[in-house]
């Protein structure tokens, strides 16, 4: 029966969610059980993507990324693909009716990674509506599950949420994006450069995003609002690390949470939720 193999494509899934990201698998293990494979489904699509313009250097990447669009288009048409992570990202695309539109925009973002090149204020939001708002909007489409009231209610915070979470990574990740891939994401920065004033412009820009994303989150359905803060407490407490670590030292290391640290944050996000004190 199909089910068994859909079975091993999501547990696929849950496994390169696992080995990539803790954060995040942290986020997906606190929503609601029945949540876990669609989401686990939309990141190991995302993540597969993503990995191929930034790490597989030694392969012709422009025909890897225009294989995978074209086998995610055939796995979500004919409801089937051999590839279990594009399987059960199908599954989930057919299930909760994510527009093609949103698939598209992202993996627009992802040929933009293609070329090395430093972005300009509207190719900069461009890239940051494809790479991570769009995915915002992939997992509120599971969150609301067919609610399209509450969906457009809550479409705008989730997409800061998304954009919130990628400036950090462009910030976390200044090292290897600028000196390893050649890539200068914030537009009129001359990373080499980068001081003090012009990282607190780039903070001030993430401050308002999460500040708009916050009053999504408590709107959430109480299935996903705990998970999806986890997430959210996570990254606010790196991009606080960040904000305190001088712009000389960015370019130079990755800024991290230690795993201990980020018990200790589950913990009392646990706490607040519990008590409606969020």
């Amino acid at each position: 029966m199909k089910q068994l193999f859909d079975n091993v494509s999501f547990k696929a899934s849950r496994d390169v969610t696992r080995a990539y990201s803790t954060s995040f698998s942290l986020g997906i293990w606190c929503l609601s059980r029945k949540l876990h494979n669609p989401i686990y489904a939309i990141y190991g699509f995302v993540r597969f993507a993503d990995e191929i313009v930034d790490c597989f250097h030694d392969y012709n990447k422009d025909k890897l990324l225009a294989d995978f669009r074209e086998d995610t288009y055939e796995a979500i048409d004919q409801g089937i693909s051999m590839n279990p992570i594009l399987n059960s990202f199908q599954h989930v695309v057919r299930e909760y009716n994510i527009e093609q539109e949103l698939i598209d925009t992202f993996l627009d973002s992802m040929e933009m990674d293609l070329i090395d090149k430093e972005y300009d204020k509207e190719t900069y939001d461009k890239y940051i509506l494809g790479s991570a708002e769009v995915v915002g909007l992939m997992c509120l489409r599971v969150f609301c599950n067919g609610d399209e009231e509450q969906y457009q209610a809550l479409k705008p915070s989730a997409m800061k949420l998304g954009s919130a979470f990628q400036k950090i990574n462009f910030l976390r990740d200044l090292q290897a994006d600028y000196k390893q891939l050649g890539r200068s994401y914030f537009p009129g920065v001359n990373i080499e450069e980068l001081d003090d004033a012009t990282k607190l412009q780039i903070e001030n820009e993430i401050e308002a995003d999460f500040k708009a994303a916050y009053k999504g989150i408590i709107n959430l359905p109480n299935t996903s609002k705990f998970g999806v803060y986890v997430a959210y407490v996570y990254y606010y407490s790196l991009f606080k690390k960040i904000k305190k670590t001088h712009s000389s030292r960015i370019l130079k290391e990755r800024i991290r949470i230690a795993n201990k640290k980020k018990v200790s944050l589950l913990l009392g996000s646990y706490l607040r939720y519990s008590f409606n004190l969020l």
